[in-house]
C-alpha cells in the first residue's frame, strides 16, 4: 500500500509516516517507480507509535517497543528497557500530578479565604478613612 493510504488509515500525515520510517520504526519496499510500498501491518504499527507518543513517550523511547508495535503495545510485554521507560514515565507523571495538586489546593484555599473575609480598598478619601488612609469596603465575592 502507498504512503498516502497508510497515513489516511492511521490518521496522520505522510510526513509522519516518513519520519517514523527514517527513525527505523517502519519499513517499506520500493516499487519500480520508486514509490514506497508498505505492508498491511504498517497501519497498525503507525497507530501504535502514535498511541505511545500520546502517552508521553518520545520517539527514542518508542524504539524499545518495536517488537510489540504490530500487536497491542499496551498489552504485549515489552523488553525490560521498555518497562523501565514506563516506570520512569509513571514516576514523572506522579510528580507532576502531586505538584499540580499542591498548586490547586493552594489556589482553592486562597479563594476560600478571599470569599470569607471582607477586604479593605484604599480610596484616599479625606475624613472617612482609617488611620492608614483606607476606607473599609466590603468587596462582594466572585461566585459563578
Amino acid at each position: 500500500m502507498r504512503i498516502g493510504e497508510v497515513a489516511a488509515r492511521a490518521g496522520c500525515s505522510t510526513r509522519s509516516v516518513r519520519y517514523y520510517e527514517q527513525h527505523g520504526l517502519l519499513e517499506s519496499d520500493r516499487l519500480a517507480n520508486g514509490y514506497r510500498d508498505y505492508a498491511e501491518q504498517a497501519v497498525r504499527r503507525v497507530i501504535n507509535i502514535r498511541r505511545l507518543l500520546d502517552l508521553g513517550l518520545v520517539l527514542d523511547d518508542v524504539r524499545y517497543f518495536v517488537p510489540c508495535l504490530d500487536g497491542d503495545p499496551l498489552r504485549s510485554a515489552p523488553q525490560e528497557p521498555g518497562l523501565d521507560i514506563v516506570r520512569r514515565r509513571l514516576t514523572e507523571l506522579t510528580g507532576r500530578i502531586d505538584t499540580l495538586t499542591e498548586i490547586r489546593d493552594g489556589l482553592a484555599a486562597q479563594l476560600a479565604e478571599a470569599q470569607r473575609e471582607p477586604r479593605t480598598v484604599g480610596t484616599g478619601a479625606v475624613g472617612a478613612s482609617d488611620s492608614d488612609g483606607t476606607v473599609p469596603v466590603a468587596v462582594p465575592s466572585a461566585t459563578a
